[in-house]
């Protein structure tokens, strides 16, 4: 007999754990919730109710499920209630019924009143011994509750049992309100030769429900989405230096074509509320320092018959010299997960504290790829970008630029130089003082040395068919 009871007891915990409320969220404001529900029923035609649900449900998402005996429960209906109560409703009930109003008087005592509400509309009009009152002062008291009026949002079924007895329910669906993002905590070394990351979790709740000792999935990806228009504790570091997944912090695995983040442990998510949990953390980091100047700022441009052929088309030099730093995400380099999107906030240790240096943000990034954060722009590095010749030509233009990069730090650096080609799709460099990469079709890149308190330049010459 204490044999039977053991076992029932295990079932019992088992069961209970399994049919926790479960909870999938992406990363675009949609979250996919799965409840277990305790429902009592019994034979013939009745209407099941639950009121814990998120006030942003999709309706057009919502899926019942009874675990057991499901071949002898029919579901007739099903209704979404979220017009919730609030004062303008619940005086709308009363209208033509008696009410109570409660005045309060010099003397600091109460007068009752006894009234007939009339109209809400526009201000609460009420009629108290053949008077009519206009916005009357006082607390307005009602009998009770109206039948019908909903506090929270409701899902309701109308079904129909062929048993009787207690049976659980399984409800899934989509709702909005949830969503997530990763925040990252970068700190540079002294030396700016490595980097720790400390990642972290972001989960906004704004569905309208607090979803307790949940099990937590995330699901990084851009997932398609029909839109509709339908109403801590720190974990433990990473002793080697590489990402630490201990067993209560998040496992990564390949889902479909995407990567889903599974909690370890059970966490309660409340209403409102903006809940951080530690993704992730590893240390030393190599990394490269990257200096780019971009002359011309040009980014994205169109070919036409102006830019061709006026001489003083994009002429404004930029004096600006970037920083950016850049590292793997690999094993070799203490990495080597699939990262999600998110902010990376960077700071830089001097030896005895830590100071903000820059953020930037990264997308969904596989392994084996190169993360690049652009911190801003350097101090002690200018520059310069001139024209130095136009010539147009019948069906060509040609011209000659000088760039001028000047150091006034204490050591040497290597800039990347960006240039585009910007007149026309067809294009040669007639001459040039240093080597350059064509970047692609319409960019090329000088990589140059720039001494310690000196100056580089750069000249080229470049000819334009059409």
């Amino acid at each position: 007999m204490r044999k039977v009871f053991l076992s029932m007891l295990l079932i019992c915990l088992f069961v209970q754990f399994v049919f926790a409320v479960s909870i999938t969220v992406y990363n675009d404001d949609l979250a996919l919730v799965r409840d277990i529900k305790d429902v009592i029923l019994y034979k013939g035609e009745q209407k099941i109710e639950i009121d814990d649900v998120s006030s942003k449900i999709d309706p057009t998402s919502v899926l019942p499920k009874f675990l057991s005996d499901a071949d002898k429960i029919d579901i007739y209906e099903q209704n979404f209630d979220f017009d919730l109560v609030n004062t303008n409703k619940l005086l709308q009930q009363y209208i033509g019924s008696n009410i109570e109003i409660e005045k309060q008087l010099p003397n600091s005592s109460k007068e009752k009143i006894a009234a007939k509400l009339l109209a809400v509309n526009g201000g609460i009009v009420v009629q108290s011994n053949d008077k009519i009152i206009l916005n009357p002062e006082g607390e307005i008291s009602l009998p009770k509750l109206p039948e019908g009026v909903r506090l929270k949002p409701t899902l309701s079924w109308l079904v129909n049992s062929k048993i009787i007895g207690k049976r659980q329910l399984e409800v899934t669906y989509q709702t909005s309100g949830l969503s997530w993002m990763s925040d990252y905590i970068v700190i540079l070394d002294k030396d700016d030769k490595n980097l720790d990351i400390n990642a972290w979790v972001t989960i906004n709740n704004l569905s309208g429900t607090t979803y307790k000792d949940a099990n937590l999935k995330l699901i990084a990806g851009d997932v398609n989405i029909v839109k509709n228009n339908i109403g801590p504790k720190r974990l433990l570091m990473a002793k080697s230096g590489s990402f630490d997944s201990a067993n209560e912090s998040f496992q990564e695995k390949s889902f479909f074509e995407y990567h889903m983040y599974e909690l370890g442990r059970k966490t309660t998510i409340k209403s409102d509320e903006k809940k951080q949990i530690e993704f992730a953390s590893a240390q030393l980091i190599p990394i490269n320092r990257k200096y780019t100047y971009n002359g011309s700022q040009m980014d994205n441009f169109s070919f036409s018959k102006y830019s061709k052929t006026t001489k003083d088309f994009w002429q404004q030099s930029n004096k600006k010299v970037s920083i950016d730093i850049e590292f793997k995400n690999d094993k070799s380099s203490n990495l080597g997960i699939p990262l999600p999107k998110g902010k990376m906030r960077v700071y830089k240790n001097d030896g005895q504290s830590i100071e903000f240096v820059g953020e930037d943000t990264i997308d969904h990034t596989p392994e084996n790829e190169i993360i690049s954060l652009n911190l801003g722009n350097v101090f002690d590095v200018v520059g310069d970008r001139t024209q130095t010749e136009f010539i147009l030509g019948d069906k060509s233009a040609q011209e000659t630029f000088s760039i001028s990069l000047r150091n006034s730090k204490d050591e040497e650096i290597e800039v990347e130089v960006i240039e585009p080609l910007y007149r026309w799709s067809t294009w040669r460099i007639l001459s040039t003082t240093d080597k350059y990469i064509k970047k692609d079709s319409q960019n090329i890149v000088f990589k140059v040395k720039v001494p310690a308190k000196g100056e580089k330049n750069i000249t080229y010459t470049v000819k334009y068919k059409w």
